[in-house]
């Protein structure tokens, strides 16, 4: 049974998985034990495993992430020995030079460039690129007759090859894809909240009425706050209004006979300043 921890590392794993699969790999926790995940490897293009579907288990240990876990491959691939352990760095073979910041993620991908390699080691076999290749041309259909895979993957359960979320596009240079492909799995126990038909760039639908009806909000209020400002600015600038009532028309009456009796005698001394010799 998991630890604590375990589980909670694990269900971490298992969005991260979701989010941002690496590329050629894809791996699935057992909706009955987190401890125990189905994983697939996809040959890399220019390998002998191109084309290849590899299908195994990672068993991790009630201590995860303070010890590493089990590694098994059941497809046969012409590198491994079918449903024998595995040891490489970051297997249980070697606690001693177990990282616990390593993730699925970083072991799935260490054992893909581990599966590249020549190196032996023990569940490691000798085999031929020719062998490889003809491995990896019957892997699918293999798999396709394991009650195991069947049950890990049913969405790969297809007559065509079906690529994995992660097929190394980005990798390779070329555009990434619009939207993650759904999970073969549907949804987890282990964290209900994330749905697998989720794509990874999923954009809100403008037809969403309750996005529609919260994002005027925000405008209304700037709206509001533009008029205060524009009715204060209005009240600032407005010329003083002429009061109201017979003193205050005598006063405008004899402000407009001032001011035209000062321009006349204005006029008049500059008429006599450039007539004068």
């Amino acid at each position: 049974m998991a630890s604590k921890a375990a589980h909670k590392r694990l269900a971490k794993e298992y969005v991260s998985m979701q989010k941002e699969p690496p590329p050629f790999v894809w791996a699935t926790p057992d909706e009955k034990n987190i401890l125990t995940w189905n994983y697939l490897i996809r040959g890399p293009p220019d390998s002998p495993f191109a084309g290849g579907e590899y299908h195994g288990v990672l068993i991790f240990p009630a201590e995860y992430p303070f010890k590493p876990p089990g590694i098994k491959m059941f497809t046969p691939s012409g590198r491994f020995q079918p449903d024998k352990k595995i040891c490489f760095s970051m297997s249980d073979f070697h606690p001693g030079t177990w990282n616990p910041a390593w993730s699925v993620a970083t072991i799935l991908t260490g054992l893909l460039s581990f599966m590249l390699s020549d190196e032996m080691t023990t569940g490691s076999v000798t085999s031929s690129d020719g062998h490889k290749r003809a491995y990896a041309a019957r892997s699918h259909s293999h798999n396709l007759t394991q009650p195991r895979f069947r049950e890990a993957f049913p969405d790969y359960c297809t007559d065509a090859l079906r690529d994995l979320p992660n097929m190394g596009e980005r990798e390779r240079g070329k555009p990434d894809a619009v939207a993650t492909p759904t999970s073969p799995m549907s949804p987890s126990p282990f964290s209900p909240s994330i749905s697998r038909s989720t794509t990874a760039t999923q954009q809100p639908q403008v037809c969403d009425r309750r996005l529609v009806a919260q994002a005027p909000a925000t405008t209304t209020t700037s709206h509001a706050s533009d008029v205060v400002n524009s009715s204060s600015l209005a009240s600032t600038n407005k010329p003083t209004t002429t009061p109201q009532g017979w003193t205050g028309q005598l006063r405008q009456v004899l402000w407009e006979k001032w001011r035209w009796g000062v321009l006349i005698a204005f006029a008049v001394i500059v008429s006599r300043l450039s007539s004068s010799p």
